[in-house]
């Protein structure tokens, strides 16, 4: 299946992934800038009428660097809405991606059908998140246009499952789009998500130890000193599983190797929940971010590891006609 226009001639086939309270239009501007899609929750726009000033910095601005930039437009930005029932500004953040009319809305925490009707009434297209096969087809039932498939290791709220298994049994009946989340922080990850059947990569943690993200020096820090065995996955903080780094939990005062587990039935995406500000989550990927940086910097390196794991993998079905093919 053909992708959609918004998702076409990206410079990298990413889709970053909205970072809670972390993503603002500062960091989301610089990767659409630099030309992958930039994403933000609507929850992060606090008090909900900021939303509306952030998604008309967005937009003017792409504008304007379209205009000047002709040859090497932005690429698209999205909008994260959590359809939980819980979440009580869901509605008045619909009214303002259709005033702005959001080129792509990422879905989170159970489909809606009236919220996809709503989306592709302004032209917009749908994305939703999914940690197995079953929700998968929910959602495309439910009129999502593609799936978010949010594999074993990645930030936040993440899932159990390979993302071998992932992607290979969506694959099975879905030819859609198809973004894949876990683990991904590198060029070579890129292109090991479209060698598994994926269209694009979905990247979250390696985006927190930028210079645009909003999100604590030390935060930012700790992604960089940080590697995979520094991960928990738990649901205490907000009902739902995710991946979180340890030193913060310890920093909280809590054993991350002990942490009791939450009633999944009290999940609160409210807009008078109190999050746990100094919890900060992150996906398992976090060797491969080694210093704090632009995030042009950052999508610059991730290209030209593209480019060059893609060149190797080339070369490496290719053997030389000067050696056996079985030589050690």
């Amino acid at each position: 299946m053909t992708l959609p226009s918004c998702l076409r001639n990206l410079r990298l086939p990413v889709i970053a992934s909205p970072l809670f309270i972390i993503s603002v239009p500062a960091l989301v501007i610089a990767q659409c800038k630099a030309g992958i899609v930039g994403a933000l929750p609507a929850l992060n726009a606090r008090p909900a009428t900021l939303l509306d000033d952030w998604l008309a910095e967005i937009t003017e601005t792409l504008a304007a660097h379209d205009r000047a930039h002709p040859e090497a437009p932005a690429a698209p930005f999205a909008i994260n809405q959590i359809v939980h029932r819980s979440n009580d500004r869901l509605e008045h953040d619909m009214q303002a991606c259709e005033r702005y009319k959001v080129p792509l809305v990422i879905t989170s925490l159970g489909a809606r059908a009236e919220i996809n009707q709503g989306v592709h009434g302004w032209g917009g297209v749908v994305l939703h998140d999914v940690i197995n096969n079953m929700f998968a087809h929910k959602a495309i039932e439910k009129g999502a246009d593609g799936l978010v498939a949010v594999a074993a290791g990645a930030g936040g709220h993440a899932g159990v499952k390979s993302p071998f298994a992932l992607v290979q049994e969506i694959r099975q009946w879905f030819d859609g789009p198809l973004a894949l989340s876990g683990a991904i922080a590198s060029g070579q990850a890129i292109l090991a998500a479209q060698a598994m059947g994926a269209d694009l990569a979905y990247i979250g943690s390696a985006f927190i130890a930028t210079d645009e993200a909003r999100a604590d020096a030390a935060y930012k820090r700790m992604i960089v000193d940080s590697d995979s065995d520094d991960i928990v996955y738990s649901n205490l903080f907000t009902g739902v599983h995710g991946n979180y780094l340890k030193p913060s939990i310890r920093a909280a005062g809590m054993d991350p190797d002990a942490l009791p587990v939450s009633d999944p039935s009290a999940m609160n995406f409210g807009s008078t929940r109190k999050p746990w500000k100094d919890i900060w989550g992150c996906g398992q990927g976090i060797g491969a971010v080694t210093e704090v940086e632009p995030v042009a910097q950052r999508i610059e390196r991730m290209a030209r590891e593209y480019r060059q794991a893609m060149q190797a993998l080339q070369q490496a079905q290719t053997p030389s006609r000067s050696e056996p093919v079985c030589a050690l």
